[in-house]
């Protein structure tokens, strides 16, 4: 199965984005409305088009950081939104990131790795997120491919990898997703445990 960088600029490369809404995720969004710290540090791993980033930046958040694999879809959203900091995008990978943040959202990138991962994300999120640290945003909660991405999965399935990490403020099913998941996806909130593992 092949999830190299190379997979994934070509999809931006040839415009094949299923995923991409091209707006920001109504729950995602509900949920940054409430926000009142505008320096909260929020990391959007697998960011790709950056929709959310871009919501975040226009309404204020100063510490916004964006991390893709995919050189093509950092470069749309350069472009999209000149004045977002250049050094707030990363080209990388998640799994190699170095730095602390208070949040984390998640929008189509815990679905977009190789399963095989998805422990060594939940280990990932913990190790980078500081005390009180939270992961927010939507899992798929159907099953869906098996060998090419998106990978769905089930609440009893996610239970098992963020359990041992986080404290499940919530794992619902979502209201208020955009009308092409709806039914479809799960909204999380996951805070970290307060105590190292």
């Amino acid at each position: 199965m092949d999830l190299s960088e190379n997979f994934w600029d070509n999809k931006y490369k040839l415009n094949d984005t299923r995923w991409d809404l091209g707006i920001i995720s109504p729950p995602i969004k509900a949920y940054i409305d409430q926000l009142t710290n505008k320096n909260l540090k929020i990391l959007i791993p697998g960011g790709g088009n950056s929709h959310e980033a871009e919501y975040l930046h226009n309404n204020g958040f100063t510490n916004v950081y964006v991390i893709d694999l995919s050189e093509t879809a950092l470069i749309h959203l350069k472009s999209r939104v000149p004045s977002f900091p250049r050094e707030h995008i990363i080209h990388g990978d998640f799994f190699n990131i170095d730095m602390v943040f208070d949040l984390i959202i998640e929008q189509t990138f815990f679905c977009a790795i190789n399963p095989n991962l998805r422990n060594a994300y939940a280990e990932k999120a913990f190790e980078i997120l500081c005390k009180h640290g939270k992961i927010v945003g939507l899992l798929f909660n159907v099953p869906l491919y098996d060998t090419q991405p998106p990978f769905g999965g089930s609440k009893e399935e996610y239970l098992e990898y963020f359990t041992p990490y986080f404290n499940i403020k919530v794992l619902d099913a979502c209201y208020n997703s955009h009308q092409t998941r709806h039914g479809r996806e799960l909204f999380i909130k996951f805070e970290k445990h307060h105590t190292s593992i």
